[in-house]
């Protein structure tokens, strides 16, 4: 592993020889350290777009507080090095998220998290409707009753060890 760091406002990254890719961002302004989004928990599944994962990588460290209003987003051609996937992939991605109000971007500048309280809040319950919504389907196709669900629902939550 070793570590290239650039002065003042230059990108400084961790290059981790083992796994074959980048593993950190952070950006350095003299005695500033801003926060640069990391795609190292990134994980790419068969079933949905990569631009649209991307999105939902995003929306999902937002609504759960790993990614914070005025967070950089690391440059497109970093993005599409680390996921290895074309530029044009992530700069769908990146349009749609400004599309939604949550990223500012200017032509040849960096990008930010741009997202308010109560966006981050309805994101936080549109992400979670939708997954509710995908497990009810899924109880109502293999016969689950209301209360057998509501049961199950109860003993999952009150699990411990579980992700909080």
């Amino acid at each position: 592993t070793f570590l290239i760091f650039g002065v003042d406002s230059k990108l400084c990254y961790s290059y981790n020889t083992v796994n074959n890719r980048i593993t950190q961002l952070i950006q350095f302004r003299r005695k500033e350290a801003r926060r640069v989004i990391s795609f190292q928990d990134f994980r790419q599944t068969d079933d949905t777009p990569i631009y649209l994962q991307i999105v939902r990588y995003i929306q999902q460290g937002l609504a759960a507080g790993a990614i914070q209003d005025g967070d950089e987003l690391p440059s497109r051609r970093v993005v599409s090095a680390l996921l290895a996937v074309n530029p044009n992939t992530v700069q769908k991605a990146f349009r749609l998220l400004e599309d939604e109000g949550l990223v500012t971007s200017r032509a040849g500048a960096k990008s930010f998290i741009q997202a308010t309280p109560e966006q981050i809040a309805a994101l936080r319950r549109e992400l979670l409707e939708t997954e509710m919504q995908a497990m009810v389907d899924a109880a109502r196709r293999m016969g689950l009753t209301r209360e057998d669900a509501h049961r199950l629902l109860d003993t999952l939550y009150d699990r411990e060890g579980t992700d909080a």
